[in-house]
């Protein structure tokens, strides 16, 4: 299925991100959270990518059992960064074995000390090289607070541009606690003749160090509002939980109220935040 038909009405579509396993755990351990978010009945479920080797092939096989053994499409991470065109054209026909249609293009995350391979210098080039190969919907990451490596606003939307012109039919955004953030940064994108659907990626509160090292990586503003509640509940697991899905929630029914074309829900691989926000939304998509 082409992920991309999903959005040719007006609803909203309601997406979820799991990631697989760290390279110590068996492949099988996040199998009882997946049963759990597949029952939600998501649109499609992103599967994030690993660096090389087991947690690459374990990409494939999550996305595929959440598709052939869940009934929900699935679309595959692919990262750059640290990968040859060999190697990611092996992976590309691995995809295709396991029936992967959907792909999210992605440059990766330049790690400190390991030099990065040099055949794809941004995620436009390999969504390039995915459109060329063959077989494929493409989709690419955006951020509405601007991605860290550009200079400014304006030099991020010609880079984004570009990787929408070299074959991305969807943008699904880095995470934002400012729904504000989303709408400036949608309105640059369609006045630069970016017109094709941007899913909001929202990530609710449950750990406070997590969100900090999120938004530390990705230059994601904090509201006050958001500080306030992280700052008050951070000593209470439970209470934080609680009140960062309510906070999601409030950010979600502000985006469908403002027609939204999707939202992405970082869900972490955890089932419980998932379903609350699935609920509390259900019926406004």
């Amino acid at each position: 299925m082409n992920i991309m038909d999903l959005y040719k009405d007006d609803k909203t579509v309601l997406s979820f991100e799991v990631f697989p396993p760290k390279k110590t755990s068996p492949i099988e351990s996040v199998y009882g959270a997946l049963e759990e978010l597949c029952a939600l009945d998501p649109a499609y479920i992103s599967v994030t990518y690993g660096a090389g080797g087991t947690a690459a092939d374990n990409t494939c096989a999550i996305a595929s059992k959440i598709k052939h053994d869940y009934g929900v499409e699935a679309i595959a991470h692919l990262t750059c960064v640290n990968n040859t065109k060999d190697e990611v054209r092996e992976v590309l026909r691995q995809f295709k074995e396991n029936d992967i249609e959907n792909i999210l293009a992605l440059r990766g995350d330049i790690v400190p000390g390991v030099e990065p391979k040099k055949d794809f210098a941004h995620a436009s080039d390999l969504a390039e090289f995915i459109r060329d190969f063959g077989g494929f919907n493409i989709a690419g990451a955006c951020y509405p607070e601007v991605h860290p490596d550009s200079k400014d606003e304006v030099e991020d939307i010609i880079n984004l541009k570009k990787k929408v012109d070299a074959g991305a039919e969807l943008l699904i955004s880095q995470l934002f606690f400012d729904n504000n953030s989303f709408y400036e940064f949608e309105k640059r994108c369609r006045l630069a003749g970016i017109n094709v659907p941007i899913e909001a990626g929202i990530m609710p509160v449950v750990n406070k160090n997590q969100i900090q090292r999120m938004v530390s990586m990705c230059g994601a503003s904090l509201p006050a509002k958001f500080s306030r509640i992280m700052n008050r509940f951070e000593h209470n697991p439970e209470a934080l939980r609680d009140a960062g899905i309510a906070y999601a929630v409030d950010q979600c029914v502000d985006l469908i109220a403002n027609g939204v074309s999707g939202i992405h829900l970082y869900t972490m691989n955890n089932p419980y935040v998932a379903r609350k926000i699935t609920e509390a939304i259900g019926k406004l998509i």
